[in-house]
């Protein structure tokens, strides 16, 4: 029996889908992987530019693998979600020492490569390879969500499992590297998060939440968290030669793996500064100045960020050791730092946009 979802949605992809991103061309499983990676929680307009500087810095997977891992960092630096870089280093490696250097096309060896999920690597097989495997991302969720009328939120076990079966039962066998783009492509284009452009839909006739009027509802959203609230004092220290001193964070845990600025506990007053950079560094350092505090998110907490400059005025004690190194703000700016420290270190008085 003929599946008019994806007929109607190969033939409005057909017309209007996106059918010239960079990833679409040399379609090789190392792009599409690292694509599908970049993509996540990240909008395509996004991600065009970090695609194409990182395809130019490590054109395959052996050149990924063999870089060293603060080059990884420093190109993905601005993408957020840096456990994806550092993963995608990881399988690079597995696929090198395992594979030969040649991605596989087989579904399991393919989830068994650290940060690859079952939609990522349905991705690859059908994109790079043309063979049928069925995709559910968050683009592919929400329109099933909608045209199935599916309640609850897509990460509850019982409404995932729903997603995985409708979305299995519409993929073609034929076109499926056009079909998996083209339901991403209607997700991200057509029927959005909000405010749905369902008269120009090619699925309307066949929605369910559309003819319920209520697309809003669709899917069910995530159960609320108030999510705690985090400060840390955060120094630049910079020395007579105008260094400043770096951090890198430990491998795992929010911003694993980057580049940062030293610490201090929130419990030390701005007038303790000074002693706290003596007793945790041992730096002699001028008064400190405050710049202008400001808020980041993460996925699970929020974090008042208080920045303070402070100029080392005695000898630097302290040589460069792997966690910590001394650099003039041009080297700094090229290693992998998280997108609030970056701007910290160029441009200060903006980061009350954070």
């Amino acid at each position: 029996m003929t599946d008019h979802f994806a007929d109607n949605l190969l033939a409005w992809y057909d017309q209007h889908g996106r059918h010239d991103l960079p990833w679409h061309h040399n379609r090789t499983p190392y792009r599409v992987w690292v694509s599908e990676i970049m993509l996540q929680q990240t909008q395509v307009t996004t991600v065009i530019p970090y695609f194409q500087a990182f395809m130019e810095r490590f054109p395959d997977v052996r050149a990924l693998a063999g870089a060293p891992v603060d080059d990884v960092l420093s190109h993905w630096s601005g993408l957020g979600y840096y456990a994806r870089a550092r993963n995608l280093q990881k399988a690079a490696i597995a696929v090198v020492t395992n594979h030969g250097g040649e991605f596989p096309d087989d579904q399991d060896a393919l989830e068994s490569l650290t940060g690859i999920g079952r939609s990522t690597a349905a991705a690859i097989l059908a994109q790079a390879f043309g063979k049928r495997a069925t995709i559910l991302d968050g683009n592919v969720k929400r329109v099933l969500a909608r045209y199935h009328a599916i309640p609850g939120w897509p990460g509850q076990t019982a409404v995932l499992n729903q997603l995985w079966a409708h979305a299995e039962t519409h993929t073609p066998h034929t076109r499926v590297r056009d079909y998996t783009q083209a339901i991403m492509d209607l997700g991200a284009m057509v029927c959005t998060r909000s405010r749905p452009a369902c008269d120009t839909c090619p699925l309307q006739s066949g929605c369910q939440a559309h003819a319920r009027g209520e697309t809003h509802l669709y899917p069910g959203a995530k159960p609320k968290k108030d999510k705690p609230e985090k400060t840390t004092w955060m120094v630049i220290l910079e020395d007579g030669d105008g260094r400043i001193l770096l951090e890198r964070r430990p491998p795992s845990g929010i911003w694993g793996g980057l580049w940062s600025l030293p610490e201090l506990d929130p419990a030390f007053g701005a007038d303790e500064l000074q002693d706290a950079c003596e007793q945790h560094l041992g730096l002699d350092c001028s008064e400190p100045e405050l710049i202008s505090g400001f808020r980041h998110t993460f996925s699970h907490y929020h974090l008042h960020i208080q920045p303070a400059r402070l100029t080392v005025t005695g000898q630097t004690h302290l040589a460069d050791r792997d966690h910590l190194r001394w650099l003039h703000r041009q080297d700094a700016l090229t290693l992998g730092l998280p997108a609030p420290i970056r701007i910290l270190l160029t441009k200060p008085e903006q980061t009350a946009l954070f």
